[in-house]
């Protein structure tokens, strides 16, 4: 980060829900330029340190996954391409994970609604427990981060889009550098959505949702065709969990959704089995720290979806 720049800040009350290109910017900037952005978690500060399960199904849904911003880039045009460096994360220590009943890839095996709380060290960021069973490590970064469409009206922020938005990509953490295509004028960015920790898939719908502030650079690439978002990473993207290895479960089929789903349940089973965990908190567990990966999509007619979980969380 540029130490000797100034930085200016979004805080969380310039935010918004859904996307639309009518929204009035928060804030002018020039390429190049620092920002910091304060950002809620997915629930808009809903969840509390006393909350329970029976508050799951109460939250306000109208209101979630805000983003703050938006922020007009100067000169940006359709066709051009955002540069966004994001810097660094500074988390709130408090977090949450739900099963929210009709959400999730698993939605019809776990109907009920289930929460597990988070408090983890927002310095150090050591491996936050899991009630008595896990501890998971951290990886902060920013689930939702993207630009206006030019469609006009709202959209919802939920499904991801071709400039951005709702991605859940682990991988968009500190010293990453996403490309935005941008698709109206001053670009009209937008970040938040921030998770401490998340397995590749998501698979219960929440991660380590929490409150935190990101720090990135916005640059402008003028005249360059991108067709949707691509990323490049600074280095090894699984260190935080590779360290003791994986017990990996398998789906085949010839259905890649059905495969996924086969993996999954089957890490949960095998998670009750060999740590006798309730399914439910199996299922919150496999979100924020397993990955769903394609291991096989080219031999005809069934393929294989791998879902690999860290040993390392119960070190």
């Amino acid at each position: 980060m540029c130490k000797q720049c100034d930085i200016r800040t979004i805080h969380a009350l310039q935010h918004h829900f859904g996307w639309d290109n009518s929204i009035a910017p928060v804030l002018r900037a020039t390429p190049g330029d620092w920002l910091e952005f304060d950002c809620h978690d997915s629930s808009n500060g809903y969840f509390k340190h006393d909350s329970v399960a029976a508050d799951v199904s109460a939250m306000p849904f109208d209101k979630i996954n805000p983003v703050s911003g938006p922020v007009y880039v100067e000169g940006a045009q359709p066709g051009d391409v955002l540069k966004v460096t994001i810097d660094s994360f500074k988390p709130s220590g408090f977090g949450w994970t739900a099963n929210i009943p009709g959400f999730g890839l698993l939605a019809d095996q776990f109907t009920e609604p289930a929460l597990q709380l988070w408090q983890y060290d927002s310095a150090a960021l050591t491996p936050a427990a899991f009630g008595e069973y896990a501890r998971v490590p951290l990886k902060p970064f920013a689930g939702t981060i993207g630009v206006a469409p030019a469609e006009a009206g709202r959209h919802s922020v939920v499904p991801p889009r071709r400039v951005g938005g709702n991605l859940d990509i682990r991988d968009l953490a500190a010293g990453t550098v996403l490309y935005l295509p941008v698709e109206v004028e001053g670009a009209l960015f937008s970040i938040g959505d921030t998770h401490a920790a998340q397995g590749d898939g998501e698979v219960c719908g929440t991660a380590i949702e929490s409150a935190m502030s990101v720090t990135l650079k916005l640059d402008l690439i003028k005249n360059e065709k991108l067709a949707t978002p691509r990323f490049s990473t600074p280095g090894p993207v699984t260190r935080h969990l590779d360290g003791m290895g994986y017990e990996v479960c398998t789906g085949i089929g010839n259905d890649l959704m059905q495969a996924a789903r086969d993996a999954v349940s089957r890490t949960v089973d095998w998670l009750c089995a060999t740590h006798q965990m309730p399914a439910e908190d199996a299922y919150m567990l496999c979100s924020v720290c397993g990955d769903l990966r394609i291991s096989e999509i080219v031999d005809a007619p069934n393929w294989v979806v791998s879902f690999y979980f860290p040993k390392i969380v119960f070190a």
